[in-house]
């Protein structure tokens, strides 16, 4: 999987598209608060723009177009962290959870249950 990386506004519509599994920027504009949606072009070319990056297929029917994701949210996740592990820890699982325990960001089941899975 080599698809170019998302900015901030294009992964928050890739989480929308995960969460419906499919439907149209009218969908998706329902998702978001009515303060905070912002015109319905705007999310059209962000979506469009998921499109050409190759994140969102889309099925046409006549002017409207179904959108749906082309990659799991799981695969985008695993490839977020290990650009993570790799851009911030040095590519180190062990400084990566070693970051998260020192800065409180794992309870102790949590802890207990990853030393768990490591046996």
């Amino acid at each position: 999987m080599n698809l170019p990386k998302l900015t901030k506004s294009e992964e928050e519509v890739m989480q929308m598209i995960w969460a419906t599994g499919r439907g149209t920027v009218s969908d998706l504009l329902q998702r978001i608060p009515e303060e905070e949606r912002p015109p319905h072009s705007s999310l059209s070319s962000v979506v469009r723009i998921l499109e050409k990056k190759g994140y969102v297929g889309y099925k046409a029917y006549g002017k409207t177009h179904e959108y749906f994701p082309l990659i799991e949210k799981e695969a985008y996740g695993s490839r977020t962290l290990t650009d993570l592990m790799r851009d911030y820890f040095g590519g180190s699982a062990q400084r990566l959870v070693s970051h998260l325990v020192e800065k409180d960001h794992l309870s102790e089941q949590e802890i207990a249950e990853f030393l768990e899975k490591l046996k």
